[in-house]
Order: C-alpha cells, then structure tokens, then sequence
C-alpha cells in the first residue's frame, strides 16, 4: 500500500476517535470537541495531503480513486450527523448534502460502468471546502462562543457557511448532472 492510501486509511480510522470525542463527555468538558475538531482537521488535511502526493510521484491507483472520495464521505458525513445530535444543523440540512453524494456516487458508477471517469469539479471542490470550514466553525462552537451584543458570532458565522455550502451542493449537483447528462442515455 503507497502513501496516499495509507493516508486515505488513516483518515477513515480517525472517524470513530472523531465521532467519540465530539459526542462524548468523559469528563473533559469543552476540550472533548477541541479534540474532536483536532481529529477532524488532521483528517482533513490528509484528504489534501492523499491527493497531492499521488499526482505528484503518480501513485493513483484504482483503491485510492475509490477509497478517497469515499473516505471524504464518511467524514463529512458523520461529522454532519453528530452536529445534528449537537443541535448545530437542521436534520433537513444534512439530507440534502448525503443524497447529493449518493447520487453522485450512482452517476459515477453508472459512468464507470461505460468506462467514463467523471473528475472532480471545480463546484464540487468549493463545496467541500465551505463544507469543511462550516463543520469546523460548528465544532468550534460546541467548545466555546463568542457572544456579541447578544449573538454568538461563532455560531452565526457557522450556520453562514453551512448555508453556502448547501448552496454549492445543489449548485455542484446540477453542474455534474449537466455536464455528464449524456451517461444516463447510454
């Protein structure tokens, strides 16, 4: 196993120790999401750190093409349903964001299966991004708030680019299914 999908694998093993310390008081107070939010940047970061690495010294291979996008699935997505056992997200929030990543995922095997790779866009890099910093923000709130003149401003910058994202969702959506309308016809 190369680098990338030792680091790919690493962050699928972070999610459990994430989940834990996030929805888990074992006494630590408010450094259990500080933990939480720490697990969930490093494993973030490896999903950047995964994909250079393999570009840069070619190393893709079929498991990490998988595994990755994958892996990236299941992090933000079970961050997403721990915030909202939290109360940081709306239920109907996170609903939209995992059927767009199944249907994606569906397109891309329906794609696959014609031997057509659908490659990342530039959408839906931008709404994992605004994905990562909201569930970050989220995080960070459930440790500390910032109040000011009566509103914590952690919490509303938080739900702000959650919205953002789930505008980019739909947007990255649309863009895939636009883009790659012909798959379907095959």
């Amino acid at each position: 196993m190369n680098l990338p999908n030792k680091l790919t694998m690493f962050r699928v093993i972070l999610i459990p120790f994430f989940v834990f310390f996030l929805l888990t008081d074992i006494g630590l107070g408010a450094a259990a999401p500080v933990l939480a939010l720490v697990i969930f940047i490093v494993a973030s970061l490896t999903d950047l750190l995964d994909g250079k690495i393999a570009r840069k010294y070619n190393l893709v291979t079929n498991f990490g093409k998988f595994m990755d996008p994958l892996a990236d699935k299941l992090l933000v997505c079970s961050a997403l349903i721990c915030l909202i056992e939290l109360e940081k997200v709306p239920s109907w929030i996170v609903i939209i964001i995992i059927a767009r990543e199944f249907i994606i995922s569906g397109f891309r095997l329906i794609a696959a299966e014609h031997q057509i790779v659908i490659a990342a866009s530039m959408w839906g890099k931008f709404k994992t991004t605004f994905q990562m910093a909201a569930i970050i923000l989220l995080i960070l709130n459930c440790a500390w708030s910032l109040p000011v003149g009566g509103v914590d401003v952690i919490y509303v910058l938080g739900q702000i680019v959650l919205y953002a994202a789930l505008v980019l969702t739909i947007v990255s959506l649309v863009d895939y299914l636009m883009k790659n309308k012909g798959v379907l016809k095959e």
